[in-house]
């Protein structure tokens, strides 16, 4: 990956240097940095003192005059400095956070820069963002590359393969929602034998809770195009009543093969679940991941998962799980892009009255303003069970749609942290009132500013 990036690199910025630094020379007077003698450089000037000064080592020296040149009221000279300052963060100092949050203020201005789009996608893949270097890659080829720097773009893109060996993510957010156990809001449940009365714990609840998703990784090499790829992964949600609270942590692990642009990804996983304090279920089985870009814009994504669930609470639902899932993602210009998912689930439980069949669709598009990052996202699935469960009077059959809209507003961010704020629409029909619910929630919380 090395040589593809500073290749990559040095074309962008070549470019770049061409049309700005014309701007540079035209300009009439320089922005204070703290010093009678900056005060006097021209833009053009103070350019130049600045990478003499990254070319030295005074890399302190080079980001204060780079960082007064971004201030500058012309675009063009912003969007120098803060591309030849993100690089000099990158390369030199590996500041690879930093340097994907000027590279993201410059496409807030400029959002068809796909120059800028593909040293982005650097960032990310250095920070371990692949999904989102990918989805930088596309933005750029739909926003159109000059032909100088396509083929390098292509061969970047397949680049993608060399790997960050250790990382990890995390999200914290306030979680107020309507009904935190999912459950009915009837106080009575219909069976064969009449209609009992249902435990408060059983009706849903409300509540403000804090929800924590994290997981980390570790990346071996195997061979040029295989990985041994370790991953951590967990999630919760804490509320003020004990038994609702919900954790949840697995580990996968397994190799993945690269060829080309396409990526395979195999792995034996484990997980486990408490709730209410309480240990729930256990789980283990296999995952595949296949994925193949279908075009410049495109993305074709394809995976299956079969796991046996150990239920600690009830035998009858001791169960083996299959999932199979169909999606693409699309970047239909550099601001605007979406995709769809179609997925089937089976679930072979020991009472049958547990096993369950369903499938769903689901859509997401998303589109930037300016500092902000929308995304509206709607899906519906239908699930059936294989036959009654002895107790109520009929087969369960759902139907679920759910709807959601989020933001990141990155003009907010702190460092390189931003505030995320979700809504969440969610309804049940069931023929079981069990499964016969409502719910809205929300979440507002920080997360990655690029």
């Amino acid at each position: 990956m090395g040589s593809a990036i500073f290749l990559l690199c040095g074309a962008a910025h070549a470019v770049a240097q061409d049309s700005s630094q014309a701007a540079a020379e035209n300009a009439a007077a320089a922005p204070s940095v703290g010093s009678q003698q900056v005060r006097q450089l021209t833009p053009a000037q103070l350019f130049a003192f600045a990478g003499e000064a990254s070319d030295a080592g005074d890399y302190t020296a080079a980001e204060t005059a780079y960082r007064a040149l971004a201030t500058n009221p012309d675009i063009e000279l912003r969007t120098e400095a803060r591309f030849r300052l993100a690089l000099m963060l990158a390369d030199k100092q590996g500041r690879f956070e930093a340097a994907a949050v000027l590279l993201r203020n410059i496409l807030d201005d400029k959002p068809d820069a796909a120059r800028v789009r593909v040293e982005l996608a650097r960032m990310q893949a250095t920070l371990g963002h692949f999904g989102d270097a990918q989805r930088e890659i596309r933005a750029a080829q739909a926003a159109g590359l000059p032909q100088e720097v396509e083929q390098l773009v292509r061969f970047y893109a397949a680049a993608l393969a060399a790997r960050k060996r250790v990382g990890g993510s995390f999200q914290l957010a306030l979680a107020p929602d309507s009904n935190i156990n999912r459950a009915t809001r009837s106080d009575t449940l219909e069976t064969v034998i009449g209609n009992f009365d249902l435990d408060q714990d059983a009706q849903a609840t409300s509540g403000v809770g804090l929800a924590l998703r994290a997981q980390a990784y570790f990346r071996a090499p195997l061979s040029s195009r295989a990985d041994l790829l370790i991953r951590s992964s967990g999630q919760a949600r804490f509320y003020g009543k004990d038994q609702f609270n919900d954790y949840v942590g697995s580990l996968e692990a397994g190799p993945q093969f690269t060829w080309g642009s396409q990526r395979l990804s195999l792995a034996a996983l484990v997980s486990h679940r408490w709730f209410g304090g309480k240990s729930y279920t256990t789980g283990y089985g296999l995952s595949a991941e296949w994925q193949k870009p279908v075009s410049r814009t495109t993305r074709l994504t394809l995976d299956a998962v079969a796991i046996e669930t150990d239920d600690l609470l009830s035998d009858q639902r001791d169960a083996r799980r299959y999932s199979l899932g169909l999606s693409m993602d699309k970047a239909v210009s550099a601001r605007f892009g979406g995709g769809v998912r179609l997925s089937g689930f089976r679930e072979v439980a020991r009472d049958p009255g547990y096993s369950l069949a369903s499938g769903g669709a689901d859509v997401y598009l998303f589109r930037e303003f300016g500092h902000t990052t929308l995304v509206l996202n709607a899906g519906y699935d239908r699930t059936e069970a294989d036959a009654r469960i002895l107790l109520y009077p009929r087969r369960r059959m759902d139907g679920r749609f759910e709807t959601g809209i989020s933001g990141t507003f990155r003009a907010l961010r702190v460092g390189v942290f931003a505030p995320l704020l979700s809504a969440r629409y969610e309804k049940s029909n069931s023929t079981i009132e069990l499964y016969d619910y409502s719910r809205v929630s929300v979440e507002l919380g920080i997360t990655a500013a690029f």
